[in-house]
């Protein structure tokens, strides 16, 4: 996580007092190449939400709000798109995030946007949890 503090400026998570902010987590690999893969991608965007926990200390039971951001593509524009619209690989998404919320489940807000900071990258997570 530290390439992320050098190369991009700012940190993977901060702790104020007992409460860690984590920095919205995408499925980019140690050396911040995008995990192609659907799920693989998913997975690894956890798996980067958890080092930083565990940096600090902490796990997934400690996180008690987490909001994520999907990329949808083209946004509907008229009524009926926007009933007959759905976010991409939700059911898959949850699918993994029931892997890593075993014992509780967080506050969770699911944004649909267009685009993320690099081509080919599917969803950011980013989580708040009380430590200790």
């Amino acid at each position: 996580m530290e390439i992320l503090y050098e190369k991009f400026h700012y940190c993977p998570g901060i702790k104020v007092g007992n409460t860690l902010y984590i920095s919205g987590q995408v499925g980019r690999d140690k050396n911040l190449q995008v995990v192609e893969e659907i799920e693989a991608q998913f997975v690894q965007a956890f798996e980067n939400v958890k080092a930083v926990l565990n940096a600090a200390g902490g796990s997934f039971d400690d996180v008690f709000e987490m909001i994520t951001y999907h990329v949808t593509g083209t946004p509907p524009t008229t009524p009926e798109e926007q009933k007959q619209f759905k976010i991409p690989n939700l059911q898959l998404f949850i699918q993994v995030k029931d892997r890593y919320f075993v014992n509780q489940y967080p506050t969770w807000t699911g944004v649909g946007i267009t685009a993320l900071s690099t081509p080919g990258l599917l969803v950011e997570i980013k989580c708040t949890a009380i430590l200790g």
